[in-house]
């Protein structure tokens, strides 16, 4: 088994119980919180931890949460779950300190390598920094049109008002949105819009 811990932050019991299955079944070690409140209540305290939250609760949301735990100077990796999810609340999310941003109902794969890239960041800084330069030299590649369309998809933008902004067609910033997400190794919009935040695009 690793050696970190996942938090589980859900006010769903029914969500927190079939995570948790599953990331024990995975091997992983987990604690579950009913919370944000009762999870901030420990969080300063924890050492090599994961924290996987819902987005919406009553007490405080995901976002508000991670914030507050960044706000004492952790760097705990976080993972925001959601069942109504947009860009710009991907993007928020991103900015407040989220690695990923994933959508409900997503499959196993889908969260362990969440919870991976998550583990790399506890344990390896350099991988990190790999990656930042992976990324940039993917941005390379990227022609003057498409960082624009990239530009404009990590703010939220729809297509339609994309193409009225650069005035093409929506057809033509399918393409071009098609084109960002193969030439930088993208398999969703959260992850591109963290690849775009590792390197400083806002």
């Amino acid at each position: 088994m690793d050696d970190y811990t996942i938090h589980i932050v859900d006010d769903e019991e029914a969500v927190r119980k079939s995570l948790a299955f599953m990331l024990t079944m995975n091997g992983l070690a987990v604690r579950v919180h009913e919370s944000a409140t009762a999870f901030l209540g420990i969080a300063l305290n924890l050492r090599q931890a994961i924290l996987v939250t819902d987005l919406r609760m009553p007490d405080m949301s995901g976002v508000d949460l991670i914030r507050r735990i960044r706000a004492t100077g952790s760097q705990m990796p976080s993972i925001v779950i959601t069942g109504h999810g947009d860009v710009p609340m991907a993007v928020d999310a991103m900015k407040a300190g989220a690695i990923d941003f994933i959508e409900k109902p997503f499959d196993d794969k889908t969260m362990m390598d969440a919870v991976r890239r998550a583990a790399e960041l506890l344990t390896d800084d350099g991988a990190r920094a790999e990656t930042t330069e992976e990324i940039r030299g993917r941005l390379e590649t990227l022609s003057e049109r498409e960082r624009q369309v990239l530009t404009c998809v990590i703010t939220g933008q729809p297509n339609k008002a994309i193409a009225f902004n650069l005035e093409i067609s929506p057809r033509t910033v399918e393409v071009h949105r098609a084109n960002v997400m193969a030439k930088m190794k993208a398999h969703s919009l959260p992850e591109l819009v963290r690849m775009s935040l590792l390197v400083g695009i806002k």
